[in-house]
């Protein structure tokens, strides 16, 4: 028999969250019923739930949002940044029971119902929050429905026979299977190869209106396909999984450097450029979420508010420059995170290369780092104007 209130409201069924380390928490059914297993996560957002939830780089993980009240101004059209949710799951403490909003054409947990996503409610996501930054983000399954009936010992066998984080290649989960094209807009500088590894529509606007004639291309795309666009520059967007489990694209991006051509990276782009320069990459405890972190512009002394979403980054030098292993010439980190000392930025400095780990694309109020795409932009007009 399904809980009711004391007005006669009938309750979501139950649900439970387990840890891989054998936490518990007990709450409601919120979006799909059933069963999901990822690395549970934490997000500092007070708002920007559907970007959040739609950006391919969540693929893999269970999402938590700290920010007690989700759902209340619904889900729309405009603000999505992918085809799809990605998340492998979601917890939230306090779903909103009313939509509020002009633009809202469907409900959150009715599009989360609708993409099959399997979530918790109605538990202490700051409880879950202290725990993950003290123990590490880990592995975790949302049960729900009937599966919040399966024997307890028997949900924790099921969440730690999942797969570690550390070691997944997922770019072929979220890429395009086919190339697309977004036209330019105002003076045209020329076609853009973007290697598709999660990319994110905020991206790709910003890209086309900075003049680039934007070609999205699958993850699994040749330098042969990349020349045959003829690109004036190629950008590698974010995107999930471990960058160490990324060789190819590694490797791909080694052959772009080897031709001259201009290269802008984010997030996963970011590290895949650190690896390519023969820089390592290692995981985080818990990660950078949210769209408040700072980060310092070395080059400028700024400090920016910027959007992350990022588990892994790159082992560099913090001051002065260095060599690249793999003989790029010189290379500094151009960006530090305040919060923890990460690198969030590289520039090559003998090459027309340089990439940021944070997002330039979004941002919750000021858009402190926009400006990274006009860098962009006069890299690559500067280089067209080097090889003449």
């Amino acid at each position: 028999m399904t809980p009711s209130t004391s007005s006669g409201t009938q309750l979501p069924e139950p649900a439970v969250l387990v840890l891989e380390d054998g936490t518990r928490h007990t709450g409601r059914a919120y979006g799909a019923r059933g069963t999901t297993f990822g690395e549970v996560v934490f997000a500092t957002g007070m708002s920007g739930y559907q970007e959040t939830l739609t950006d391919p780089s969540y693929a893999g993980q269970i999402v938590l949002q700290t920010a007690p009240h989700i759902g209340n101004t619904g889900m729309n059209d405009e603000d999505r940044e992918s085809r799809r949710i990605w998340v492998a799951g979601y917890i939230v403490r306090d779903p909103s029971r009313v939509v509020s909003n002009w633009r809202a054409n469907a409900s959150l947990d009715e599009i989360l119902e609708r993409d099959g996503i399997v979530g918790i409610s109605g538990i202490d996501t700051r409880s879950i929050t202290r725990h993950i930054r003290s123990a590490g983000s880990m592995r975790g399954g949302v049960f729900s429905g009937d599966a919040a009936a399966i024997d307890a010992d028997e949900q924790l066998r099921l969440v730690r026979q999942a797969p570690q984080m550390a070691g997944q290649n997922l770019s072929s989960q979220v890429s395009v299977d086919v190339a697309t094209v977004t036209t330019a807009m105002g003076e045209r500088v020329g076609n853009l190869a973007v290697l598709d590894l999660g990319v994110k529509q905020a991206t790709i606007d910003n890209l086309a209106a900075r003049g680039f004639e934007v070609h999205v291309l699958p993850q699994n795309v040749t330098i042969d396909g990349i020349r045959s666009i003829d690109p004036v520059a190629v950008f590698y967007s974010n995107g999930p999984g471990d960058p160490a489990a990324s060789g190819d694209h590694v490797e791909l991006l080694r052959s772009v450097l080897d031709d001259g051509l201009p290269f802008f990276g984010i997030c996963f782009g970011n590290q895949l450029l650190g690896r390519a320069l023969g820089l390592g990459t290692y995981k985080l405890p818990f990660g950078h979420r949210g769209i408040n972190q700072p980060v310092l512009d070395k080059s400028t002394g700024r400090v920016e508010i910027t959007a992350h979403n990022h588990g892994f980054a790159v082992e560099a030098p913090l001051e002065g420059s260095f060599d690249s292993p793999h003989g790029y010439g010189k290379v500094e980190v151009s960006h530090v995170g305040l919060n923890d000392n990460v690198v969030e930025g590289l520039r090559a400095l003998d090459i027309p290369a340089f990439s940021v780990q944070y997002h330039p694309e979004a941002a919750a109020g000021p858009h402190d780092a926009n400006y990274l795409f006009d860098r962009f932009r006069d890299m690559v007009i500067a280089s067209k104007k080097d090889a003449k």
